[in-house]
């Protein structure tokens, strides 16, 4: 069976190599300078990396980005060439996955079909040789967390994918581990079950408080559910932040590409004064200290209409308006020929300008974000 499909085999206490406090009691991690390559492949350049006790932390990139990598060398079933990873204060970097007291969620759920439910969720509890009576008590209540109480002897063939998902969760929380990894667990649903999905986990977390480290793709599934978001890309970790501070002031063009829509201009700086098309901008964020700038506009930051006195103002020509029900995406190309976004709210027909017209666009200083150009 692939590392994927791995369960934890039995441990007893006194063979854990992690400190004996309550099994309730999250731990942080530290990652430094961890390092993995496949020939010439970089999978993780030189990561370091801390998740804080009780928190909820993404990494998030795109694939072949290495956050999958650095997830199995946290579980332990990849061991990197380089680096340090503790668990509290205790080095694992050399503990095996069933020593390192994890609780693990995968992409494909790896649920046993000709086990029940109740099956599934105590298989951890008897590799670590829990009493029968322990067990059901103990399956029982994991099933009552995620919701899925009185359902014990069914089949999983006879679940819903949300509800297959939520076995999966149940079976890597029931013997209360202090730390939670999860790999993509909700891409096999469905959108609407995959944001309700979003929110109960995030709820889920919350009540049972467990350090959690996810892996995602989905940019709106890491804003959603995450406590802070560590971007990652050829092997390296871009950004770490919360999602507010990821979405507003990304840190290069990498970042801010990958979280949200965005359209980018090229400016020039010449002394203090950082100007577009020939037009100084008026902005209130520091610019960074970089050769290659450029402004990042979120189109549901730029107006239609004059704005404000001391707003950046542009003018543009309208290449096409698309009607989106609550909303409407529209398309303008301005003087220099860049092609811009704006997002607004439909509030009546009258609201959208025709193709073709001349507008002016607004962009207020504190949404006048200018960002490194690089790739970071």
């Amino acid at each position: 069976m692939s590392a994927r499909g791995r369960l934890l085999p039995p441990i007893s206490p006194k063979d854990s190599a992690l400190p004996s406090d309550t099994p309730s009691d999250a731990l942080p991690i530290t990652v430094r300078h961890v390092t993995k390559t496949y020939g010439r492949v970089h999978a993780l350049d030189d990561v370091s990396l801390d998740v804080k006790s009780g928190e909820f932390l993404t990494l998030l990139g795109p694939s072949g980005s290495g956050k999958t990598t650095l997830l199995m060398v946290l579980a332990g079933f990849t061991r990197p060439d380089s680096g340090s990873l503790k668990f509290g204060e205790t080095e694992v970097i050399r503990t095996p996955p069933h020593l390192r007291d994890v609780g693990m969620t995968f992409q494909s759920y790896a649920l046993f079909p000709h086990m029940t439910v109740a099956g599934n969720v105590g298989y951890p509890l008897r590799l670590r040789k829990v009493a029968k009576d322990e067990i059901a008590r103990r399956v029982e209540r994991a099933l009552e967390t995620v919701q899925l109480g009185g359902f014990g002897e069914r089949r999983i063939n006879q679940l819903s994918g949300g509800q297959r998902q939520r076995v999966a969760v149940a079976r890597a929380i029931v013997f209360e581990p202090r730390i939670l990894l999860m790999d993509e667990p909700l891409s096999a649903l469905d959108k609407k079950l995959r944001d309700q999905m979003q929110i109960e986990l995030r709820q889920l977390h919350e009540k049972l408080g467990m350090t959690t480290v996810y892996v995602t793709h989905d940019q709106r599934e890491a804003l959603t559910m995450s406590d802070r978001i560590a971007v990652v890309n050829k092997g390296r970790i871009m950004q770490l932040a919360t999602p507010r501070d990821l979405y507003e002031r990304p840190a290069n063009r990498f970042v801010a590409d990958f979280i949200g829509d965005s359209t980018f201009l090229p400016v020039t700086r010449q002394g203090d004064t950082i100007s577009f098309a020939g037009q100084p901008l008026v902005h209130t964020a520091p610019a960074p200290d970089s050769a290659e700038l450029a402004l990042m506009i979120r189109p549901e930051r730029i107006v239609l209409g004059g704005g404000t006195e001391g707003a950046n103002r542009f003018d543009a020509h309208v290449s096409e308006v698309v009607y989106q029900g609550d909303s409407y995406l529209m398309y303008a190309r301005l003087k220099d020929g860049s092609q811009i976004a704006l997002r607004g709210a439909m509030r009546g027909a009258g609201d959208l300008p025709e193709q073709g017209a001349n507008v002016t666009l607004t962009l207020a200083p504190e949404d006048t974000i200018l960002i490194d150009g690089g790739e970071g």
